[in-house]
């Protein structure tokens, strides 16, 4: 006989006495034994546990075969449909949403998000959860998004990309669905978030080791991360006992190519140019290069450059960025698990915020000065 496991598939009976025994009997066994689950299910039908999940009951946005294929298999197992209802009782979708604003609609092409989104995306996988896209397109559907969250039933959200300031985050912030944000902190919600203070600190040091004193730095525009990284490559340079001018720091939005090759431009035309220029990230440090080498400059013997990221450009780059490389496959595995966590474990997860430390490449951008 087979017996109901609780959460969500069946067990075999042990003993006659067992397999006999009594419906109430039944319910109160012991439910420790080997069982047939959703993710058993999954592995045989070859989908998601979440697409097992919503097959079983019924969404309207799992195809009839595949609900059809599901059913079948559940009722060759033995799984009870009793089982499905319990797991319904949890208000379970096993579907996790990330919103993810790309400002340069660069998409899921995106230097750092994607390797990021891709690790995230494969633990949740690993955990039995699928994955939902939310982004601003939602204001044609008239829902801010946390409604579109409760719409959608996601079970928990990761905050990727996006406006961090906008009042539609911050009432999903405020609400009930548990949350996890990427490079922002917020009160109350646990937060991944990359070193950027210990990783431009690296790069500052490298430079100054190098013999330099005149550094430009081009930063991102404003947001926790550059507000982050501002303040490590000042804090720095004043352990370094370098003072630089205002003229020497611009900014230019992330990945910005071409506001990035302006303002080199601008830069080494300066009475006293600077001797290293650091750029907002490694893609926007190709437009400096580009200007650098209209103007006849080679890169390091004339001008030395600094990027951030390490992303998978720079292996083909000449000469090599002196960069760093930020640890995307861990951010996204350790932004999914906290995630999980708060799904699966509420009362023992801790409201922290998570440091992901990035790795110094020294390159071959920087020249030593004598």
């Amino acid at each position: 006989m087979e017996l109901e496991d609780e959460v969500g598939g069946i067990r075999r009976a042990e003993s006659e006495d067992e397999a006999t025994a009594p419906e109430s009997s039944v319910r109160e066994a012991d439910w420790g034994t080997t069982m047939v689950s959703m993710k058993d299910l999954a592995k045989i039908c070859g989908v998601s546990v979440a697409t097992v999940s919503k097959a079983l009951n019924d969404y309207s946005d799992i195809g009839e075969d595949t609900k059809r294929r599901v059913r079948e298999a559940a009722e060759a197992a033995g799984y009870l449909p009793t089982t499905v209802t319990r797991v319904a009782q949890r208000n379970r979708s096993w579907n996790l949403g990330i919103l993810y604003e790309d400002e340069a609609q660069s998409g899921l092409t995106h230097d750092f998000f994607s390797p990021v989104l891709d690790s995230f995306r494969r633990q949740a996988e690993h955990s039995g959860y699928d994955i939902t896209f939310i982004n601003k397109h939602l204001a044609d559907q008239r829902m801010n998004y946390s409604e579109y969250c409760h719409f959608r039933q996601v079970d928990g959200v990761l905050i990727a990309c996006t406006d961090f300031y906008n009042p539609d985050v911050h009432a999903l912030i405020r609400s009930e669905v548990p949350v996890v944000t990427l490079d922002h902190v917020f009160d109350n919600r646990i937060a991944v978030v990359s070193d950027n203070v210990k990783g431009m600190t690296a790069l500052v040091s490298y430079v100054c080791s190098m013999g330099h004193t005149k550094i430009a730095y081009i930063h991102g525009a404003d947001s926790s991360v550059t507000r982050s990284r501002k303040g490590g490559f000042y804090r720095s340079l004043a352990e370094h006992g370098i003072e630089i001018p205002d003229a020497y720091i611009r900014e230019a939005d992330y990945r910005d190519t071409a506001a990035a090759r302006a303002i080199t431009r601008e830069l080494l035309e300066l009475p006293d140019p600077p001797t290293c220029i650091f750029y907002p990230d490694d893609y926007a440090a190709v437009g400096g290069m580009r200007a650098i080498r209209e103007k006849g400059l080679k890169i390091p013997e004339d001008i030395s450059i600094v990027g951030y990221d390490g992303i998978p450009m720079d292996r083909i780059l000449r000469p090599k960025m002196t960069t760093i490389h930020q640890a995307t496959a861990e951010i996204g595995k350790v932004a999914a698990e906290q995630l999980v966590g708060l799904i699966e474990k509420p009362k023992t997860m801790l409201i922290e915020h998570i440091l992901i430390e990035g790795t110094f490449l020294p390159g071959e951008s920087v020249k030593r000065i004598r």
